[in-house]
């Protein structure tokens, strides 16, 4: 039987925390065979885990004194707070303790700690936040960056494509993913400076390039891969989230007012579950960080114990999958085109 694998969950960052963190680690334990570093304050998730019966021998608790909030300046909060759970569940895996790591937490604590305690990928300018997004093809196009880089340069656009062109592969079953720079229109010379220079050096790398995509095939499932930017992805994956909870909250008000008078209840919230199962979050867990050592997932600070479960399941597979090693192969490919 394989060795189970370690993840470390910074199980104090979310809103819900520790109680999500706790409750999502268990399923985790129970449904995937992981294993679980719970990184907090020992008497408060002590108490918590207690709640849910016997401890499983799977889940052990590492004390952290410290908890960095969604207030706090990440950079200056790393180095204040040492003993931050963020820190210390990053030091796990630095330290070969786990091979992975999640939180819910401060999104620029998560990705300064990945940087500063667990390093980045040989070969690796910056590392990505990526996101995938279902489509209408049903299956999932991945945006990156959407947040790790607001300034990007060329070269690291073209190293985001290799990252994500080995994460479709291996995490979404994509055996030659259709990669794309988002862009304000599909010909080859529309755009700014960035994605000009970009489009040709993309070109040349042994990817399935299709050129520039624009905005609404984020969700057409014209491309598997889209990079961009960090501050251009983060505003679309900001615009994305309004306009899901806009229309899951349109769509509810109009089934109540009109549909379920007229063929019923039980078949129009049937139809709307689903609907609103394809656009879960807590589906998929959170958005992986590519490009550092170690699985990193940066889950959304609302996240349930669905989530995090799903966020240490994308945890395992990474590391099951080899992609660290892939991605540093596949950019020693590239470089050579750049």
């Amino acid at each position: 039987m394989p060795e189970a694998i370690t993840i470390a969950v910074d199980a104090m960052g979310g809103d819900d925390a520790p109680s999500a963190e706790v409750e999502g680690s268990l399923q985790a334990a129970r449904e995937y065979g992981a294993r679980v570093l719970l990184v907090g304050r020992e008497d408060e998730l002590g108490k918590e885990l207690r709640k849910h019966g016997p401890v499983p021998s799977a889940v052990e608790i590492v004390h952290a004194a410290e908890t960095v909030t969604m207030n706090d300046n990440p950079a200056r909060a790393l180095r204040s707070k040492r003993g931050s759970s963020i820190r210390v569940a990053a030091e796990q895996v630095r330290r070969g303790r786990a091979r992975g790591l999640i939180s819910a937490g401060n999104t620029g604590a998560v990705m300064a700690a990945a940087l500063t305690v667990m390093g980045r990928i040989p070969g690796v300018k910056r590392p990505a936040v990526a996101q995938a997004f279902p489509t209408l093809k049903s299956a999932w196009t991945l945006l990156l960056d959407v947040g790790a880089n607001v300034d990007c340069s060329v070269d690291m656009l073209v190293q985001f494509a290799v990252m994500g062109d080995v994460y479709s592969r291996v995490l979404l079953g994509c055996e030659n993913p259709r990669v794309g720079i988002l862009s304000i229109g599909e010909e080859e010379h529309k755009g700014n400076g960035l994605t000009g220079e970009a489009y040709p050096l993309l070109k040349r790398q042994p990817l399935n390039f299709i050129g520039n995509v624009e905005g609404h095939d984020l969700y057409s499932g014209k491309a598997d891969v889209i990079v961009c930017d960090g501050f251009t992805g983060n505003v679309a994956l900001k615009v994305s989230e309004g306009l899901v909870a806009a229309i899951k909250s349109m769509l509810r008000e109009s089934l109540e007012a009109t549909v379920v008078r007229q063929i019923g209840y039980g078949l129009a919230k049937g139809a709307f579950d689903d609907f609103r199962t394809r656009l879960d979050y807590t589906e998929y867990g959170g958005a992986p960080l590519l490009g550092v050592k170690g699985g990193v997932i940066i889950c959304h600070g609302r996240s349930n114990a669905n989530a995090i479960k799903n966020a240490i399941r994308v945890a395992v597979e990474l590391e099951k999958g080899g992609i660290n090693q892939k991605i540093e192969r596949n950019l020693e490919r590239s470089l050579e085109r750049v």
